[in-house]
């Protein structure tokens, strides 16, 4: 029976090589000379330090730049407020990873209601799939694609 998995993956390595290179281009610019801003990354989490908001927004856009060119979909980041204290300001960047069960179930009640021959089962933080026709699953693959559940969706484990 044909069968994949709807998931939410980043590559933790591009994400890493992302953040080096941005931290790169921020010590090389001008405007930044003598600010000490860097990026700092830990886990799923980016810290990004500067001297004030007008710099971290420049910096948010630098390493989106960045990760949109090593293939990394930016709408898995979270971007929190940034925190102001003295004459320091960091902002924290949440790589977010995996579905959570909300949209998990978003993605099985849209299934369901597509009224299409598939069985559709939430394991864990993925979702999978199954059907007796490959055209079935296609239509499927069709319908999550046009869902906006503001994260980036793979279909993996394709099996004929």
């Amino acid at each position: 029976m044909p069968s994949f998995d709807i998931v939410s993956e980043v590559d933790k390595h591009e994400v890493a090589n992302a953040t080096d290179q941005a931290n790169r281009e921020v010590n090389t610019r001008f405007d930044f000379k003598g600010t000490d801003s860097v990026f700092e990354l830990e886990g799923g989490v980016i810290t990004s330090v500067s001297q004030s908001d007008f710099q971290l927004a420049q910096m948010l856009d630098i390493l989106q730049s960045k990760l949109n060119k090593r293939g990394v979909d930016i709408d898995c980041l979270e971007v929190h407020d940034p925190e102001t204290s003295g004459n320091r300001a960091r902002q924290k960047i949440t790589v977010r990873e995996g579905l959570n069960s909300d949209q998990c179930r978003e993605i099985v009640k849209a299934v369901k209601a597509s009224k299409t021959k598939v069985q559709a089962a939430i394991q864990g933080d993925m979702v999978r799939i199954s059907g007796k026709k490959r055209d079935d699953l296609q239509q499927t693959i069709a319908l999550v694609k046009g869902m906006k559940l503001g994260m980036p969706l793979q279909y993996k484990n394709f099996r004929d």
